[in-house]
This record gives structure tokens, C-alpha cells and sequence, in this order.
């Protein structure tokens, strides 16, 4: 799929398709995967001991990013090992978490008051 140019409105079909991959990141487990990915890849048994879940969570979560293409997975031996599937993930996973943290900043938060007033009045 090419990218929309920023200065026309997204079409349906790109909306989806947005709102889609924006469903995968709606779960915290699915997001701290990426997080870890983001450093190497890894094995679902290392998946399973850094996040302390179990292996039937872990793998759905996985199945999850896959059918997202947010991740692939290698064999290596009788083991999978998970990676994400692009630089542009690790970007996306980036930017939410910034996204995030400067929400969350006290800056963020007088901003938002200072709104919630405006449209108050």
C-alpha cells in the first residue's frame, strides 16, 4: 500500500487499514512485545520469561502482530524466533511512546485544563 499524501484526506480504505493496525497496538502485551523487539529479536521461551506470561498468551499476542505484519518470524532449529518486520514499526512504536510521555508531561497537562476552560466558557 502507498502512502497518502498528507494534504488530502485518508480514503476509506486507508482508513481501515490504519485503524486496523491501530487495533494490534490497542493491547499493552502486544505493545511490550514490540518493545522488546525494538532492542532484538527473540525466542517466544524469552518473550515468555521478560514478560512473565505464559506460552499460549505470548503466542496469541504474536499471531496478532503477524496477521498485523508488525512482526515475522524466522525458524531457527525446532524454535521461532520473532523480529519486528521493519524499521518503520520500531518508528511507530517510538513515536506512540513519545506521543505518550508528552501527554503525560505536566506541560501536557496545563495545556489540556487550559482547553477543557476554553471550551467551557
Amino acid at each position: 500500500m502507498s502512502p497518502e499524501p498528507a494534504s488530502r484526506p485518508l480514503s476509506v480504505k486507508m482508513s481501515e487499514a490504519v485503524a486496523d493496525v491501530m487495533f494490534a497496538l490497542s493491547s499493552p502485551s502486544r505493545v511490550r512485545i514490540l518493545g522488546l523487539l525494538r532492542e532484538r529479536p527473540y525466542t517466544v521461551g524469552e518473550l515468555m520469561d521478560a514478560l512473565e506470561m505464559e506460552q499460549s498468551a505470548v503466542s496469541h499476542q504474536l499471531r496478532v502482530l503477524r496477521e498485523h505484519n508488525l512482526v515475522r518470524a524466522t525458524e531457527l532449529g525446532r524454535q521461532r524466533v520473532y523480529a519486528l518486520s521493519g524499521e518503520r514499526v520500531g518508528a511507530l512504536v517510538d513515536d506512540a511512546v513519545e506521543h505518550v510521555a508528552r501527554l503525560s508531561s505536566p506541560s501536557a497537562g496545563r495545556r489540556a485544563e487550559k482547553r477543557r476552560l476554553r471550551r467551557a466558557q
